[in-house]
């Protein structure tokens, strides 16, 4: 039998009426139409959409709101009191009604996010075979890869706009997690659909499942992905070569976002293909934006600036990397010349101090501090940069817990009245310190923020929110901004200008924080992808015609305008 590449048909046709509104023109009806997700109603189907699309008598008869359906599901919600089984509920609801899900996240997004997410999505990779119910998004793995194309055709929608593609060699802080990384591409493109209006029916996760290097995965009857080692140098390059030329051909409109490759393996792959298929690497350019943003914040509220402080970053992995690339083009920005930005951005990995004399791997190399700016320094371990490099801010991206003990934070203090502590590794295990702690320590003079969430702490009758540092303020509008922009590239001056709007969105609204609340993505990643789409302009790389010329405020308006919400549409047969 040949083998077809040809799209499948999506299941229903979204169009307008006579008076501009949109209603849905379903191509599937009865029973089958109540297990396709994005379709589905549950008891929110009308009396007239039930007759006639051949659902009469398949359904309770009690007939709802989506605010209802919604409501009902956050009073069963509460009820279960295990994160992870939390967080299989509402997967399980994403698997039969797709509306429902976002609805319910959308009303409850600060407080759903660490169980769609960050840190509780950690947990849910580690056990994915365990708790896996239903088929979500695309793997490709060494059994299939030579039939990608064919694979590719198999996905039932049309107009893919945002992939997000892992190959779970570098999940969180947990590391190799094999096939279980799937959980981490479904995670994060709810948060493109919440948070930055992309429409659930233009997202695909991928699992790129090119084997584990977990010989207790591999031996494990019950995991789900392939049992060999990884793959690794060309074989692995001609594996994804293969995804992406797949890709080019299925979904020609779709960004990539890079998620949770190795370090190595993550800077690789990016330059390999950022030009090729518009693509970034959140890990790298998304942490490090974030990042950017919190510090600018931070700086101002001390009433100094970016270029005044000394920053060490401690941790060289790919989150690291991208910080220190991003605090290095900020102090650019403020007018410091290389040279004056080599002796105030200090990197540190597991063995101290990077420094040009040192052997290290590639990517390493332009995070090098000269080692002539060490010479008399007593060492190059945390506490000796902090003391000898007169840091003013500690960035912690090293997944190490306690990293930043007593003794390191007071050596800051040394250095300033206000420090800059943020302790930004996930999940919360591996945070390099609790905030009670940082506070405590400071006395209340630290600046804090995080990487996973923190509950305000109470000091001294003074009560400090933890800003999280959540890449998500991020990669929501800076992808939904590159969709509109319809873009050939994803610039490195794109990504910054998104710290830069999230930054001022912040600076603007919530004066007193590094970032804002939680509860404030979708109005965030407005900002955001207005900045993104701009800069796209300027940069040349924008091929939608229709966005040149507009000013901000109408930019604004048309990232409002496609942004997606969670609404049941009419059914009409035709």
């Amino acid at each position: 039998m040949s083998q077809t590449t040809q799209p499948l048909t999506d299941h229903y046709d979204v169009k307008r009426d006579s008076d501009g509104h949109r209603y849905l023109h379903p191509l599937v009806t009865g029973f089958n139409l109540t297990r396709i997700p994005l379709l589905n109603k549950g008891t929110a189907f009308t009396e007239d959409e039930r007759q006639k699309l051949n659902l009469d008598g398949l359904l309770a008869p009690q007939i709802d709101t989506l605010d209802v359906l919604a409501e009902r599901l956050y009073a069963d919600y509460v009820k279960i009191e295990d994160t992870l089984e939390r967080h299989v509920f509402l997967r399980g609801l994403q698997d039969r009604n797709e509306v429902l899900f976002y609805a319910l996240l959308a009303a409850h997004v600060e407080e759903m996010l660490p169980i769609v997410y960050t840190p509780t999505v950690g947990l849910a990779v580690q056990k994915f075979s365990q708790i896996y119910r239903y088929a979500r998004g695309l793997t490709l793995s060494t059994n299939n890869i030579d039939r990608a194309k064919q694979a590719l055709s198999n996905v039932p929608l049309n107009d893919v706009r945002i992939i997000v593609a892992t190959d779970s060699s570098a999940i969180l802080g947990i590391g190799d997690q094999g096939f279980g990384g799937m959980a981490i591409s479904i995670g994060k493109l709810s948060l493109y659909t919440v948070a930055g209006g992309v429409g659930p029916d233009k997202t695909l996760p991928v699992e790129l499942d090119v084997g584990t290097g977990r010989a207790d995965l591999r031996d494990d009857p019950s995991y789900l992905g392939v049992k060999h080692d990884r793959l690794k140098g060309e074989e692995y390059l001609r594996f994804v070569d293969r995804f992406v030329e797949a890709t080019l051909e299925r979904f020609p409109k779709a960004i990539i976002q890079w998620e949770d490759f190795s370090k190595d393996t993550a800077f690789m792959v990016l330059e390999r293909y950022r030009r090729v298929v518009p693509s970034f690497n959140d890990d790298i350019q998304g942490t490090g934006a974030v990042v950017l943003a919190g510090v600018l914040n931070a700086c101002r509220l001390k009433g100094e600036t970016l270029a005044e402080q000394r920053v060490v970053v401690s941790g060289a992995g790919a989150g690291g990397a991208g910080v220190a690339a991003a605090i290095r083009e900020g102090m650019r920005r403020e007018g410091l010349s290389p040279e004056d930005i080599a002796g105030r951005v200090f990197v540190l990995d597991s063995r101290g101090l990077l420094t040009d004399d040192r052997a290290m791997e590639d990517y390493k190399k332009s995070l090098a501090t000269p080692k002539v700016l060490t010479e008399g320094w007593a060492g190059t371990g945390l506490l000796d940069v902090i003391r000898e490099g007169k840091a003013t801010v500690l960035l912690g991206l090293s997944g190490v817990p306690d990293t930043f003990d007593e003794e390191v934070v007071k050596a800051a203090m040394a250095n300033t009245p206000r420090p800059l502590v943020f302790p930004l590794s996930n999940p919360t295990a591996n945070c390099e310190a609790l905030p009670e702690d940082v506070l405590r320590w400071s006395g209340g003079a630290a600046l804090v923020a995080t990487g996973s969430p923190f509950d305000p702490v109470e000091l001294n009758g003074e009560t400090y929110p933890i800003g999280q540092g959540n890449n998500a303020f991020i990669f929501p509008g800076l992808g939904f901004g590159a969709i509109l922009a319809r873009v050939r590239e994803i610039t490195d001056e794109m990504v910054t200008e998104s710290a830069y709007a999230l930054a001022a969105y912040t600076q603007r609204l919530h004066p007193g924080r590094t970032f804002p609340p939680v509860s404030e993505l979708a109005d965030a990643s407005l900002e955001v992808a207005v900045a993104v789409i701009k800069q796209a302009l300027k940069d040349g790389v924008a091929t939608e015609f229709s966005i040149r010329g507009l000013n901000d405020d109408e930019l604004l308006d048309v990232v409002k305008a496609k942004f997606w919400q969670p609404k049941y549409l009419p059914f009409r047969v035709e």
